[in-house]
């Protein structure tokens, strides 16, 4: 009880420059006599305070005292006001409010060498406050109901029990566990049209990927793309609760930028004849197709077999939606 005090004292004395005895008692509920000793306290462990008599007299602290010199290291100041700059630059208002009041308390101001804005173009407002209510939801445990936007472009309405925001690829997630599906979802904060805290608490579940399963490696509800008829190719391997499949892929030199963009450097090789290859687990749904049809001919599916089949078949459609008179491709006339 007495250190909770002792850094209540530090930080009044920190805001105000200056107290009497009187009033700290008053404020902390304690003698005049307690004040003094735990005044003694601090100047114990090295914090510069010192008391004045007089009319003008009172508490304070020695000119310049700075909080993280008796707490924080440099760095470690400089880390939390560097997290708190990240915050504030995704439009979390307390993140920018904490900013000020930590920068004015450490005396310094931290140099703005990078900014971060996780907001889509144009208004943000509807993502800022989607972002601070699913943020309530995680620290207070609360239901959250939700108007989702599926892989099959369906419009569901789900009560979700929020556990974590996550960042990943350049994209804001929700896991969270749904109580119509009765297991974890990760949800892309994108889709989320419309939602609503409810007042009905829960107790949060430990989320793993193990039970999470392959939906949950960075891409939102897949059972929507399982019904559709997508993977009607009968030697897919793959099932709602296998591990997401080793996915085998080559790419022209051409488009290289955007393999390093997409890619860790560990999962790329790079050919002697200038083509790129990678190889990572990837869930096989409607995402992952039409993330390969967005490089075009610039990429060649090695592995599974099925996926090849897959986006082979995806391609010959457009190519049929799209191509002038309703010609067929050259050599596949019967």
């Amino acid at each position: 009880m007495q250190e909770s005090r002792l850094f209540k004292i530090l930080y009044y004395l920190l805001e105000k420059g200056r107290a009497t005895a009187p009033e700290l008692a008053e404020k902390f509920e304690v003698s005049v006599r307690t004040v003094y000793r735990d005044i003694d306290a601090l100047s114990g462990a090295g914090i510069p305070v010192y008391t004045e008599s007089g009319r003008r007299g009172g508490i304070y602290l020695m000119n310049h005292f700075i909080l993280d010199r008796a707490v924080l290291s440099d760095g470690e100041k400089m880390e939390i006001l560097s997290a708190l700059q990240t915050a504030g630059a995704a439009g979390i208002a307390d993140g920018k409010t904490a900013l000020e009041k930590l920068s004015g308390l450490f005396r310094i101001r931290p140099e703005n060498w990078y900014e971060v804005d996780f907001s889509r173009w144009g208004s943000q407002t509807g993502d800022n406050e989607k972002f601070e209510m699913l943020k309530t939801a995680v620290i207070s445990h609360k239901r959250v109901e939700i108007l989702y936007v599926g892989t099959n472009r369906e419009k569901k309405k789900r009560r979700v029990e929020p556990l974590k925001l996550l960042y990943k690829s350049r994209a804001w997630y929700l896991r969270a566990w749904c109580t119509e599906k009765e297991a974890f979802r990760l949800f892309k904060l994108n889709r989320i049209l419309e939602w609503r805290l409810l007042d009905e608490t829960f107790h949060p579940e430990i989320y793993t990927e193990t039970e999470a399963g392959p939906q949950h490696t960075g891409i939102p509800d897949r059972d929507d793309a399982q019904k559709t008829d997508l993977w009607s190719v009968s030697d897919r391997a793959s099932s709602c609760n296998a591990e997401p499949p080793q996915v085998i892929l080559t790419f022209s030199a051409d488009a290289a930028y955007r393999v390093y963009d997409e890619f860790d450097e560990s999962n790329i090789e790079e050919l002697p004849d200038g083509r790129l290859r990678t190889a990572a687990p990837m869930p096989d749904d409607e995402w992952l197709v039409a993330f390969l049809l967005s490089f075009g001919c610039h990429v060649e599916v090695e592995e599974p077999a099925y996926l090849k089949a897959v986006l082979a078949d995806r391609a010959m459609k457009i190519y049929r939606m799209n191509a002038a008179d309703g010609r067929e491709l050259p050599g596949t006339a019967t």
